[in-house]
C-alpha cells in the first residue's frame, strides 16, 4: 500500500467550535463547586474557591489564545497539555470527599480538549501529568479492589476516549485534505487544454488523495481499454491495453454503473466478467472503479489493493466524485484536441493545410539542425489537373488527390509530414531522410499512383493522372525553409518541364551529391 497522505490541520476556530463545549461545562461545574462551596459549607473551603478561579481563568484564557494564535501548538501546546495535567491532579486533593466523582468527569474531558487542540502525544502527556500526581491516592488504595477499580475508571474512560477522539479528527482531516486535493486539482485540469498534462495531473491527484496498490485511467477506444495511466506498485505501465470483454472495467464501461468489491477472494458473480491480470502477476484482493461517461470520452477510472478491504465506502464516494472531474477534464482536453486538430488540416484531404505545415516544418527545421541531420523536402503536382477536372469533373478530381494522400501516408513515416500546398500541389517533409531516400519515397508514391483503380460518374475505368516531383534537401541546399521549399518547387517545375511525370533532381544527383 501508498502511504497515507499527512493531514491537514484545523483551522483555530475550528478547533474553538470542536471544544467550546468541553469549555463551558468545565467553567459551569466549577461555577457550581464554587457556589455549593459558599453556600452549602461553613467555614467555606478557601483552597476550592482559588482552584476554582484559576481552572476558570485558565480555560478562558486558553480558548481566547486558541483562537488568536494561528501557531498555539508550537508556543503554547506542551506548556498548556502539562498544566491542564498539573491541574487536574491536584484536582483529587482539592475535590472534598463526597465530590470525588466529579474528577471521573472532569479528567476525561480534559484529556479529549488536549487531544482536539493539539493531538495524541500531547493528551497522553497531560493524562500522565495527572496520573503521576495522582498515584499516591493508588498507593493508598492498594489491596482494596473496589476503590483501586474506582482509581482506574477516569483513566480508562480517558484513553478509550482519547483514541477515539483522535482517530474521528485524522479520519475528519483525511477526509478534509482528500477534498481540498480534488478541488485543488480539479481547478488546473479545467485549465489544461492537453492530454499529457492532464493526465498528469489526475496522476498526482490519486497520489494525493486515495490511497491504493495500483489505480488506472482506461479509455475505450474500440473494443479495447487503452490504459493512459497505469501504476502498479511503484511501476508505470503506461499505453497497456486490456480488452473490453471478460475484465471488470469493461463490465463497468458496458453497464455504466460503478462497481466496489470489499473482498475478491469471494467468487465474483458478474456476467461475463474472468480473471484478467494487467501490470504485475499478482491478483487484486479489493477493487473499485467508476465509468467516465462523457460526450466525447467513454472509460474507467479503477483503483485496487493486493489487500481485502481495503477500501471502504468512503472512498468509493471519493472515487464517483473524482471521476465526474475526470469526466469533464478530458472531455474538454479531447474536444479542443479535435478542434485544434480541424484547424491543423485541409477538410477535402485531410493531411496539414498549408499554414500548419509551414509552422511544423520550421520546428522540424530546429531539431534538424540540433541533431545534424538532413531534412528533405518533396514537392509534388499532379499532371493536367486542371483537364481531369474539366473532363471528368470535380467529384471524380477531388477523389484523385484523396486517394493520393492516401498514397503519400502510406510511404511515409509517422516522424514525417504531408501538406496541401494549394489545388493538387503537395509538400513532403521527411526529417532524418537522406536526398537518395526521398528519391525512393517519391519513386514509390508514383508507382503507387500508377496502379490506382478510378472509376468516373457511370462507373468506367478512366485514365489515372501522373504526378510530379521536385526534392530539395536542408541544410546542406538550403538553409532556410523558405529557400528550401523555394528550391523544391523550382525542381517540380523543372520535372513537368521536362515531360512531366518525373522526380527531379535524378539518381546521379544524389549519388555525386553524397562523394
Amino acid at each position: 500500500m501508498t502511504p497515507r497522505k499527512p493531514s491537514g490541520s484545523f483551522a483555530p476556530l475550528e478547533i474553538h467550535r470542536f471544544i467550546l463545549p468541553i469549555a463551558i461545562t468545565f467553567v459551569g461545574i466549577m461555577v457550581s463547586l464554587i457556589v455549593g462551596n459558599l453556600i452549602g459549607r461553613s467555614p467555606p473551603k478557601i483552597e476550592l474557591i482559588v482552584y476554582g478561579c484559576i481552572v476558570i481563568a485558565g480555560t478562558l484564557f486558553g480558548n481566547m489564545l486558541i483562537i488568536r494564535s494561528s501557531n498555539f501548538n508550537e508556543s503554547y501546546g506542551w506548556l498548556n497539555a502539562i498544566l491542564t495535567g498539573i491541574g487536574m491532579g491536584l484536582l483529587p486533593y482539592i475535590l472534598p470527599e463526597d465530590l470525588s466523582e466529579i474528577s471521573h468527569i472532569l479528567i476525561p474531558l480534559a484529556v479529549i480538549a488536549i487531544a482536539i487542540v493539539s493531538g495524541r502525544a500531547h493528551g497522553y502527556g497531560t493524562l500522565l501529568a495527572i496520573f503521576l500526581l495522582d498515584l499516591p491516592h493508588l498507593i493508598g488504595v492498594v489491596g482494596e479492589t473496589e476503590e483501586a477499580l474506582g482509581f482506574g475508571v477516569p483513566y480508562a474512560v480517558s484513553l478509550v476516549a482519547l483514541e477515539a477522539v483522535v482517530r474521528i479528527k485524522d479520519t475528519t482531516q483525511q477526509h478534509i485534505h482528500r477534498l481540498e486535493t480534488i478541488n485543488k486539482v480539479s481547478r488546473q485540469i479545467m485549465l489544461s487544454l492537453q492530454i499529457e498534462q492532464t493526465i498528469s495531473l489526475l496522476n498526482a491527484t490519486i497520489q494525493e488523495a486515495l490511497e491504493a496498490d495500483t489505480y488506472f485511467i482506461g479509455i475505450l477506444k474500440g473494443n479495447e481499454i487503452h490504459l493512459d495511466l497505469f501504476y502498479d506498485e511503484g511501476e508505470y505501465f503506461n499505453g497497456a491495453k486490456a480488452p473490453l470483454e471478460g475484465t471488470l472495467s469493461g463490465w463497468v464501461i458496458r453497464n455504466e454503473k460503478a462497481l466496489f468489491l470489499p473482498d475478491l477472494r469471494r467468487e465474483v458473480e458478474l456476467e461475463g466478467v474472468k480473471n484478467f491480470v494487467l501490470g504485475k502477476e499478482k491478483t487484486s484482493l479489493s477493487w473499485m472503479g467508476v465509468p467516465l461517461k462523457g460526450e466525447n470520452v467513454t472509460g474507467v477510472i479503477a483503483l485496487a489493493s493486493y489487500q481485502p478491504n481495503a477500501f471502504d465506502s468512503a472512498d468509493m464516494e471519493l472515487l464517483s466524485s473524482l471521476g465526474q472531474h475526470i469526466t469533464v477534464a478530458l472531455d474538454n482536453t479531447i474536444r479542443h484536441a479535435r478542434v485544434e486538430q480541424q484547424a491543423q488540416l485541409d477538410s477535402m484531404t485531410g493531411v496539414y493545410n498549408h499554414g500548419y505545415f509551414l509552422k511544423n516544418l520550421a520546428r522540424q527545421a530546429l531539431e534538424s539542425a540540433a541533431n545534424r541531420t538532413p531534412l528533405s523536402l518533396i514537392m509534388l503536382d499532379v499532371d493536367f489537373f486542371k483537364q481531369y477536372n474539366d473532363t471528368y469533373g470535380h467529384l471524380v478530381g477531388d477523389r484523385i488527390l484523396k486517394a493520393l494522400c492516401t498514397a503519400i501516408k502510406d510511404h511515409i513515416k509517422q516522424s514525417d509530414a504531408v501538406g496541401r500546398w494549394g489545388g493538387e500541389e503537395f509538400i513532403i517533409s521527411l526529417p532524418g531522410a537522406s536526398g537518395l531516400e526521398a528519391l525512393q519515397v517519391a519513386e514509390r508514391i508514383g508507382k503507387t499512383m500508377a496502379t490506382l483503380h478510378v472509376l468516373d460518374r457511370e462507373q468506367r475505368t478512366i485514365p489515372v493522372p501522373t504526378v510530379s516531383q521536385g526534392i530539395a534537401i536542408y541544410p546542406t541546399e538550403a538553409d532556410e525553409i523558405y529557400r528550401l521549399i523555394d528550391l523544391a518547387d523550382r525542381r517540380l517545375y523543372i520535372a513537368k518541364e521536362r515531360g512531366r511525370n518525373q522526380i527531379e533532381p535524378g539518381i546521379s544527383h544524389w549519388q555525386n551529391f553524397q562523394k
